[in-house]
């Protein structure tokens, strides 16, 4: 279906379509943003909240160190990724459901020790200019006539480039890269949002009557999630200010 998908000329596509592609974002982003909720609302809970902070923190010889939980929080957000990604046909629609609002739970608690990294003030003022950043590619992405199928492509080239270049600056830590990775990072998840608006617009009427229809309506708040997720994160990296 994604072939179909990036295949459409969006020029050709009549007032129906616009209207079958407004109930799949509507569906995209009301799922997208329950799952920011729970995640902010998970990250400040383990953050500023002692009983909840003392899961992810333990005493060590020397200050606090992350505990065993800490760490399968970290890591646990990529495997429900991908057995949403490749179980989508097998999963009913409330498994995926669950498996989506766990899975933005998890990331919110991974996201908690940001509070421990940057300021208050950096974290909200990034995590705002995401916000308006994130609207302005979506506007843009639904709006447009242009077809962003190629640039689609080639922004996903370029994030597993990105993706190459932090395990390797993982093992340098070189400053220099991370900054230069942080800034392509901003530019492909800027990109990456407009196309996936554009995708789901699309998919929306290709979908239409289809079981699969609600389904993905989780999907397409999953994608939009996650490149709101990273835009902020790439930002934070670049803009963040850290704690004394």
């Amino acid at each position: 279906m994604e072939n179909n998908l990036r295949s459409t000329n969006l020029d050709e596509l009549d007032l129906s379509t616009v209207v079958t592609g407004n109930k799949l974002l509507r569906n995209s982003f009301t799922w997208m943003s329950v799952a920011m909720l729970l995640t902010t609302l998970a990250a400040l809970v383990f953050a500023f909240v002692p009983e909840f902070t003392q899961l992810l923190l333990v005493p060590a010889e020397v200050g606090l160190k992350p505990s065993i939980f800490a760490y399968v929080v970290m890591f646990a957000p990529l495997i429900f990724v991908m057995i949403m990604g490749f179980a989508l046909n097998k999963l009913s629609y409330p498994a995926l459901l669950s498996l989506f609002i766990a899975y933005a739970i998890i990331n919110g608690i991974s996201f908690s020790f940001i509070f421990y990294v940057y300021s208050i003030g950096s974290i909200v003022k990034v995590f705002l200019s995401t916000t308006a950043l994130f609207t302005v590619m979506a506007i843009a992405g639904y709006t447009t006539k242009t077809d962003l199928s190629k640039l689609g492509t080639l922004l996903k080239i370029g994030l597993i480039g990105i993706v190459i270049a932090m395990l390797i600056n993982f093992f340098m830590q070189s400053a220099r890269v991370d900054y230069i990775i942080s800034i392509l990072g901003v530019i492909i998840f800027t990109g990456l949002t407009a196309y996936d608006v554009q995708k789901i617009k699309a998919l929306g009427y290709q979908a239409e009557g289809s079981t699969l229809s609600s389904k993905l309506g989780i999907m397409g708040a999953l994608t939009l999630y996650l490149d709101f997720i990273n835009l902020f994160l790439f930002l934070l990296r670049l803009f963040g200010g850290k704690r004394d």
